[in-house]
């Protein structure tokens, strides 16, 4: 990318680096700190057009919210306005939005999750 003065660097951080989660501290923190990074290296790199955006999902159909016990995600569910957990699919969509030759968006943290958060 730097050679080719172009590129695309799409991260994938998550809403509880935005909300909190008992339970979660490193993982939160973790979260967090890539949607800075993001931000920072966005400026960075921006000159040689490189663009750097984060991406980050909510609750979604995935291993770690398979194993989450039923009445956990009916929890969940019912605090998520759209009042459904998001499936995989729908996180590539941006993906491939933010991977588009054309974009202008750069240094932006894009939420993904039915409404729960709005960053």
């Amino acid at each position: 990318m730097m050679r080719s003065r172009s590129g695309r660097i799409i991260n994938i951080s998550s809403v509880v680096g935005h909300t909190g989660n008992a339970g979660q501290i490193a993982y939160t923190m973790e979260k967090a700190a890539l949607d800075a990074f993001t931000k920072s290296l966005a400026q960075e790199m921006a000159g040689r057009n490189i663009l750097v955006n984060s991406i980050a999902p909510g609750f979604i159909e995935t291993d770690m919210t398979q194993e989450l016990p039923a009445e956990v995600k009916q929890r969940i569910m019912g605090n998520i306005p759209l009042g459904r957990i998001g499936k995989p699919e729908e996180i590539a969509e941006v993906v491939a939005f933010l991977a588009a030759k054309g974009s202008y968006i750069n240094g932006s943290v894009i939420h993904v999750n039915g409404g729960l958060y709005g960053g």
